[in-house]
Formats: structure tokens, C-alpha cells, sequence
């Protein structure tokens, strides 16, 4: 007689984990910044109960989280003339003692990194592995301008007014708050907008600390659309840095051009991953679950494979075993209370509204022609018993995404995998160049001349021999060909110079609507 399989227990909370329990800490390790239910914004130099706080939910399992508190226009432009004022005075300060400041941030930050990555897992849904790597990020990658920031800044000076930072969601500390701590060190004071979709909780405590080691940061909260009069046309803004979408991101570009205010814009673009003569399968295969890491919500995601078509069958057999492997379900569910973090490649979405968008996009896919090759069930995800399911979305494959369909040229931002087959070099190049400009983009073929004739044809800031390229860290260069990036490149000593004044005629590395110039070691 067959033995009756034993059911696998039900999953808990990872014990002292609960968003209560990050609260909680929150208000003890910043009362100033915190109230009991809601979040203040900081400008003037001190943290105010004003903006009204709207509702907001965790995309991990629906429950309440802190919402932002949403200030109005006019309001926003007396937070930016406060920051101005601020900035009249830290660029006077030296150099010496901002390098101190900031540096008591890190240790500031690093002090309290588990409690910032678990106010990541609530508000935006990373797991735990990728929320504490944001957190290191944006630690070690001041850390290296703290060290190195002397020859930075020789024979240049602060902006004439703050920098102004718009960011997307997805890399609260790693981007936003890693740029916002290297503006200030350069000599400018920073005023930053919280993502409209999560992780406000996250910024205000990491900027709580950076405010009470004297760093003259800014920290509002409220509609793009209200605030951007204030935080993108003011007068008083000395460069805008924005993390985001083409859409806002051109309205964005059309604004700073109309003002000749200094800009750095980074947009979404279609990163793409070609196989042209490949044989190394095995590398691919092991390369393919990194590449869902966070769910593909990132700006240096590869959602597009363009494959030659001979190849397409061992193409298949070297990615189908690898996306099989896939872990998804809640970061923080475990066995036992005390277990682990689960090692998950990714949970949720960042809300269930996206989640509908990627499912309604994939099934109109497919009832227009693309053919599925692979789909996730759900019921292989790690859940808690009877918890809000909503924002999750399993790996999809599509082959031959239609023409009509947004997946077909436009960045999904979700776990789903689009494959274009091509039978000449012309039609890989025109495949991989599908979206005007992309960050990154990878070449998969054996021979290495191939590799360098068409590696510059690609539209890509960076490209790949068969690895993935990311946003890259420290002395690292970083930007976007086409629609992807408007304004300064950055990484390395060009993030200085994107955010400070050298000498008269300076052109500065980058795409500008009067000319694009690349550096030298991109």
C-alpha cells in the first residue's frame, strides 16, 4: 500500500519580523521623524506634521503600511527655498567637515541596515537577500567617494543651487539615497521627492540620520504632478536628478531644456540579450534565474532574448530547465518562527494594480499570437495560510510577442521573458535596438570578432560578451543611449562632475539635446 505523503507544514512569520515590529523600532530609533501612525516630511531644517498621509498597503501580503504625506504645491516651494538656504550654506562648508558627515551617516547606516532592508521587504516587497544588498550598496558606495572624494572636486565648486532628486521605487538606498549622500558630499544640499509607490518608511529613517549628522537633507512626499512645478521648475533648483519612466521622464527632459537647468535623467529603455553562433549553453543556463532577481523590476533588467533562429531549440534547452528553478512567494514566510530568511529569487510586484497590468498584458499577448513557453503556477509560491495573493506574478516566457502588444517594445517591468527569433545579423541589430536606446545589453556568440563588429551597432550605454551588464558601482560609468538617458552620465567621478562646476566651457559627458559625448572609458 502506497504511504499517504506527509503535507508540508504551514508556513508563519519569521519571528520578529512583523511590520508592527519594524514600526516599532522605527519610533525608537527616530521619534523625531516618526508619529504613531504616519511619517513626517523634513525640510527647513526640521520635521513637519503637514502633507496629508493617504493610505497605503504592503505589496507583500495587503496589510497597511505608512503612506506618504502628501504636501501641495505651495507648500513645496517653501520646503525648496528652505533647502536653498541650506545650500547658501553647506557649500561653504569644507570639504574636510562634509566628509565627516557623511561618514557618520554610513556608520549611522550601517548601524541600523537590518531594520532599513526590512522596511524594504514591507514597502516595496524585496526579499530579504536583495534588501539587505541595497542597503550595503548605498553604504560601501559612499564609502568609496568618502575616500576618494579630494581629487574629485579639485577646481570645481558646488551648483548654485540644490539638487533636486525624483526616483522610482525600486532602489530606495542603492540609487536614491546613495546619490542624495555623494550630492551633499560634493557640496550641495539635496531635496528628494518619495517614490510614490513605496518606501517611505525606508527614506525617512535613512534620512533622519543623515539629518541629525548635519547633512542638509530635504525629504517631501506628494503627487509628481503637483510638486514638479517646485521641485523641477523652480528657480532656486540647481540640477534635477530623475530615476524613472519615459513618459514623466520627457515631460521632465522638456522642462530642464526649456530652463537650461542641469539634468540627469535616467529612463527605462528595452534591454536585450542576443544568441548569434553560441554554443555555451551552460553559462546561460546558470546566468538566467540572476537575471529574475527582484522580479525583473529594475532598470538594467534583460526582459528580451533575441535568438538566432537555428539556434532556438538548444536556446530552449538551456533556459526552460534554468527558469524552472525559479523561488517566489512571501520573503518573510517560514517553517519554524526562528528558520532563516527564505532564499527567494523574488516575491510580489510592487502592487496588485501591476500585477493586473502584466497578467492582462501576457493573456492579450497570447490571444494575439505569441506563444507561451513557459507560465509559473502559483500554487508552487511559499505563502502564508489565507494571506492577500494580489501583488504576486509567477515567471511567464512568451515567444513572438505581436507588434501590437507593449511587450513587443516596451520594458515590462515584471517577471516576464519575451523571445524574438531572427535568421540575419541585420535583423538581431534592428531586434536589439527595438526601443530607441536601452542601458544595457548583452552579446552571447562564440566568436569574439563577431563580438566587436556588432557590439557597437547595439544602442546600449553598455554591452556584454555573454554577461549581463548592471548599473555598476563606484568608479563604475553608467548612462543611456536614445530615449533611455537624458542629461550627465554618472558612476565613478562623473556623478561629482554632473552635480558641481568646473571650468567655463565645460561639456560635461553625456546626451544633451545640443550634443552626445561619451566617455572614455564607458
Amino acid at each position: 500500500m502506497t504511504p499517504t505523503p506527509t503535507p508540508a507544514p504551514a508556513l508563519t512569520l519569521k519571528a520578529g519580523t512583523a511590520w508592527t515590529d519594524a514600526w516599532r523600532r522605527c519610533l525608537a530609533v527616530a521619534p523625531e521623524a516618526f508619529r504613531d501612525d504616519r511619517v513626517l516630511n523634513l525640510w527647513n531644517n526640521s520635521w513637519q506634521a503637514d502633507g496629508r498621509a493617504l493610505p497605503a498597503t504592503s505589496p507583500v501580503d495587503g496589510s497597511p503600511v505608512a503612506g506618504p504625506p502628501r504636501l501641495d504645491g505651495a507648500t513645496a516651494h517653501h520646503a525648496v527655498r528652505a533647502c536653498l538656504d541650506q545650500h547658501r550654506a553647506w557649500r561653504h562648508v569644507p570639504l574636510a567637515e562634509r566628509r565627516a558627515r557623511v561618514a557618520a551617516t554610513l556608520d549611522a547606516l550601517t548601524q541600523h541596515r537590518e531594520l532599513l532592508a526590512l522596511l524594504l521587504v514591507w514597502e516595496i516587497g524585496k526579499p530579504w537577500r536583495l534588501a539587505q544588498a541595497d542597503v550595503d550598496r548605498a553604504i560601501d558606495g559612499v564609502r568609496w567617494y568618502v575616500d576618494g572624494i579630494e581629487p574629485m572636486v579639485q577646481g570645481r565648486v558646488p551648483l548654485d543651487g540644490p539638487v533636486s532628486n525624483i526616483a522610482s521605487w525600486n532602489y530606495p538606498m542603492s540609487v536614491l539615497v546613495h546619490a542624495m549622500l555623494v550630492q551633499a558630499l560634493a557640496g550641495n544640499a539635496v531635496i528628494a521627492k518619495t517614490p510614490t509607490d513605496g518606501g517611505v518608511a525606508c527614506l525617512t529613517l535613512a534620512s533622519a540620520l543623515a539629518a541629525r549628522e548635519g547633512v542638509p537633507v530635504t525629504l517631501v512626499s506628494g503627487s509628481g504632478r503637483e510638486l514638479s512645478e517646485a521641485l523641477v521648475r523652480a528657480p532656486e533648483i540647481g540640477c534635477v536628478s530623475f530615476v524613472g519612466g519615459r513618459d514623466t521622464g520627457a515631460a521632465v527632459a522638456t522642462a530642464v531644456a526649456d530652463l537650461g537647468k542641469r539634468h540627469v535623467l535616467e529612463q527605462e529603455g528595452l534591454n536585450t540579450w542576443g544568441i548569434w553562433n553560441h554554443t555555451d549553453w551552460e553559462t546561460l543556463t546558470a546566468v538566467v534565474p540572476k537575471l529574475f532577481d527582484y522580479g525583473k523590476q529594475r532598470c538594467t533588467a534583460y526582459p528580451r532574448f533575441v535568438v538566432q533562429r537555428e539556434l532556438f531549440d538548444e536556446f530552449l534547452a538551456a533556459y526552460l530547465p534554468a527558469v524552472r528553478t525559479l523561488r517566489v512567494g512571501h520573503p518573510l514566510a517560514v517553517e519554524h518562527p526562528d528558520d532563516p530568511y527564505p532564499p527567494l529569487d523574488f516575491g510580489p510586484v510592487i502592487n496588485a494594480a501591476k500585477a493586473k497590468e502584466l497578467t492582462d498584458q501576457v493573456a492579450e499577448a497570447v490571444d494575439r499570437g505569441a506563444v507561451p513557453l513557459h507560465r509559473g503556477r502559483l500554487a508552487d509560491a511559499r505563502f502564508l495560510p489565507g494571506q492577500d495573493t494580489g501583488a504576486y506574478v509567477q515567471p511567464v516566457t512568451l515567444l513572438g510577442p505581436p507588434s501590437s502588444s507593449p511587450l513587443h517594445h516596451a520594458e515590462p517591468f515584471g517577471p516576464v521573458d519575451t523571445i524574438v527569433l531572427v535568421d540575419t545579423e541585420a535583423e538581431l541589430l534592428a531586434a536589439m535596438n527595438a526601443s530607441n536606446g536601452a542601458l544595457v545589453a548583452t552579446l552571447s556568440t562564440d566568436d569574439r570578432a563577431t563580438y566587436e563588429r556588432l557590439a557597437p551597432q547595439i544602442r546600449a550605454f553598455k554591452v556584454g560578451h555573454g554577461r549581463p551588464r548592471s548599473r555598476g558601482d563606484r568608479d563604475e560609468l553608467f548612462g543611456g543611449f536614445g530615449a533611455s538617458w537624458r542629461g550627465a552620465f554618472v558612476g565613478g567621478e562623473l556623478l561629482v562632475k554632473a552635480v558641481t562646476r568646473g571650468p567655463a566651457g565645460e561639456r560635461l559627458p553625456g546626451n544633451f539635446p545640443e550634443y552626445h559625448l561619451m566617455p572614455s572609458a564607458a
